[in-house]
This record gives structure tokens, C-alpha cells and sequence, in this order.
């Protein structure tokens, strides 16, 4: 008699995927609150940090798609990684003795890229695990956001035991430099990807083949438009906030919220994965149609503590269907490209829209959230003709 035996997922390969997740987003935690006022301590004048900040986001553009063919064309995409930790830490290390915008905006640059290019490799890596292994993304991908909260509020709690920051203050720089050390590390434990069956046809024609994809195309700007509209959010809810009467603490209280509302989905998401990646997908505009359009609304703290709750669909949702959507429709030889493109595409698109917000906000305040609601509304249109279009 044979006996058929299920294979188990490894657990020693979820734990060394988690790893790189909290330690690409302990970086992230301790940089996004923090990063502003370092470079204003290096004497950068508002409009200079912005500069630094929109050549980061364009730079990205260019960068991470081009290093995500790279990886895939030398077939070694742990080894690229590695690499990119290397040159990530070398950028930080190198800002430490520098004054002066031209070389704070090349270091930023050399380091930003090289750490943005490594999220697109990982989710690579660890959705081919996921598909081989039958790991559960979402509870790996949970791990980075909660080493997201683990950071801001660990960097903010040691800078609050020393002398108030100024110029000169180098302490955020040594939180994120120890950090990417430990990306680092963490990309050294990266399990090797697995070898990829050749492709029937070259690199470049699979490419090519999926770029002319209608549906590719279609879920390209759905996922992308998902995620644009958080970018009023992002740029102007705590100031939103602070004009709300909220103090900073139960403004830190809103944004960890959020995060903790996305945790819990990632760690349960399984049941709705097996739904499909387009039941996510529309969950996500649907609730950023109600999110947003009720944002500028509804006052009071209740308010705002429900909505938060959105978060949770809005982003969790967007990102979780948008991974599993390219495992079941990107070739794995070129997996690590779609991933890069997919990732400049929505950098690209938020760099516009943030742009668009900042003018929307400075003339219509809270009231300028329903145009992210707007751009809710066009996701799910076209995750509607996904639909459609399924095969």
C-alpha cells in the first residue's frame, strides 16, 4: 500500500523570509518618522529635503526595474541581494563624515536605491517559496510590519532619553546604519531560489510577452492606483490631524492602529487568499471609496479610530492580492522583473500624486480626500474588467 504524504511547510525557511521583512522594515520604521529632521540637522533647508526625498522616489523608477532584469538574466537573485545590503550600508556608513546638499543627495541615493531594489528580489524569492512550500505569505509578510512599529516607536523612545536633536545629532544615522547591517545579515540567511525551469523562449520575448499582456496591463494600473490613494494619507494625515485638535500621542496612537489592522489581516489572510487575488483587489477600492470619501467628513476621534480600522483592506488587501496575483500569472524566470516594475510603477505613480496632494490639501484641507477616493474608484474599475478578462 503507498501512502501519500502532504508535504509540510518548513518552518526554519519562514523564519529566515520573516527575518528579511523585519529587518527591511525596522530600516523603514526608524528612517520614514525620523529621516526629515537628520537632514535638517545636516543644515538642509525644507525644499532641499524635499528634493532629496523626489530624486530618491525617481531614482527608484529607473533603478529597481533595471536591477530586478539584472537579477533575473544572472539567474542569482540571493546573490544580488546580498550585494545591495553590501551597498545599501556602504551608502549609510559613507553619509556619516558629509556636509553639503550635492553629497548627501548622491549618498541618499546610492543607499536608497540599493535598499528599494531589494523588496521587489525578496518578494521574488519568497513567493516561489510560497508556491513550492505552500507558506503562508501573509503571516510572513506580517513581520515587517510589525518591526515597522517596533522601530518608530524604538527610535523615538531612545531619542527621548537623550539631549533634544540638533545639528550635528548623529543618532538617528547609527539607528539606521545598525539596521541595515541587519538587513544584511538577514540576506545572508535568504534561502537560495530555487532553480528556474528554461524559459521556451529568451528572457527579453517572455518580457515582452508579458508587458503586451492586456490583463498584466490592466492590473498593473489597478494595483498601483490601490495604492496611490493613501498618498494624501501618508503625506498630510498628521498634519490633518493636528489642524483636528489631536494630540501627537493619540496621532502616534491612529498610525499604529492602522499598522496593527494590517498585521492582523496578513496573519489571517489565508482563507481570503484562497479566494483569489481579485476578491482582495476589489475589497481594497471598495473600502478606499468608503475610507477616503468619510476621512474629511466625519469628525471626532471615533471617527477617525473606525476608519483607521480601514487600513487594514486599503492597503492589506491592495498588497496581499496584488503578490498573489503575479505568483499565478508571472513566469518564475522573470518573476524578480515583474516584481521590480510592478514596484517602480506604483513608486512613479505615488511620486505624482503626492505632488497632486500636496496642491489639493493646501487648497481644500481634509476636504481633498474624496480625490483619493476617486482614485479608489478607477482600481476597482479595473479590477472589475480583470474580471472580466479572467482566463
Amino acid at each position: 500500500m503507498t501512502i501519500l504524504v502532504e508535504p509540510r511547510p518548513s518552518r526554519g525557511q519562514a523564519l529566515r523570509l520573516a527575518l528579511f521583512y523585519a529587518a527591511s522594515f525596522l530600516v523603514i520604521g526608524i528612517q520614514l518618522p525620523f529621516w526629515a529632521p537628520w537632514l535638517n540637522g545636516r543644515g538642509l533647508a525644507a525644499e532641499q529635503i524635499a528634493l532629496v526625498f523626489a530624486l530618491s522616489i525617481w531614482a527608484n523608477v529607473v533603478a529597481t526595474p533595471a536591477l530586478g532584469a539584472l537579477a533575473d538574466r544572472l539567474g542569482r537573485r540571493r546573490a544580488m541581494m546580498i550585494a545591495l545590503a553590501a551597498l545599501a550600508c556602504a551608502g549609510y556608513a559613507g553619509l556619516w563624515p558629509v556636509l553639503g546638499l550635492l553629497p548627501l543627495v548622491l549618498l541618499n541615493l546610492v543607499a536608497g536605491s540599493a535598499q528599494s531594489a531589494l523588496m521587489p528580489l525578496g518578494d521574488s524569492i519568497t513567493l516561489a517559496a510560497v508556491r513550492r512550500e505552500g507558506l503562508v505569505y501573509g503571516r510572513i509578510r506580517a513581520w515587517g510590519s510589525l518591526a515597522f512599529v517596533a522601530g518608530s516607536i524604538g527610535a523615538g523612545g531612545l531619542l527621548a532619553l537623550g539631549p533634544t536633536a540638533g545639528p550635528g545629532d548623529d543618532r538617528v544615522l547609527f539607528l539606521v546604519l545598525a539596521a541595515s547591517l541587519l538587513l544584511f545579515a538577514a540576506t545572508l540567511a535568504m534561502p537560495q531560489a530555487a532553480p528556474a525551469v528554461p524559459l521556451s523562449a529568451p528572457r527579453g520575448a517572455a518580457l515582452g510577452r508579458l508587458a503586451a499582456d492586456r490583463r498584466f496591463r490592466i492590473f498593473l494600473a489597478s494595483a498601483a492606483l490601490l495604492q496611490a490613494s493613501h498618498q494624501l494619507y501618508y503625506g498630510f494625515g498628521t498634519l490633518y490631524w493636528r489642524e483636528s485638535g489631536f494630540s501627537d500621542a493619540t496621532i502616534g496612537a491612529l498610525w499604529a492602529e492602522g499598522v496593527v489592522a494590517e498585521i492582523v489581516l496578513f496573519w489571517f489572510s489565508a482563507p481570503l487568499v484562497r479566494r483569489g487575488p481579485l476578491l482582495l483587489l476589489a475589497a481594497s477600492g471598495i473600502a478606499g471609496i468608503v475610507r477616503w470619501s468619510l476621512v474629511g467628513i466625519l469628525p471626532g476621534l471615533a471617527a477617525a479610530a473606525g476608519l483607521q480600522l480601514l487600513h487594514a483592506l486599503t492597503f492589506g488587501a491592495a498588497h496581499l492580492g496584488a503578490m498573489h496575483f503575479m505568483a499565478g500569472n508571472v513566469p518564475p524566470q522573470i518573476a524578480a522583473s515583474a516584481q521590480s516594475f510592478y514596484a517602480a510603477l506604483s513608486a512613479g505613480l505615488g511620486g505624482l500624486v503626492v505632488l497632486a496632494a500636496g496642491a489639493l490639501y493646501a487648497a481644500y484641507g481634509g476636504h481633498a480626500y474624496p480625490f483619493m477616493a476617486l482614485l479608489s474608484a478607477a482600481g476597482l474599475c479595473g479590477v472589475w474588467q480583470l474580471r472580466r478578462l479572467a482566463p
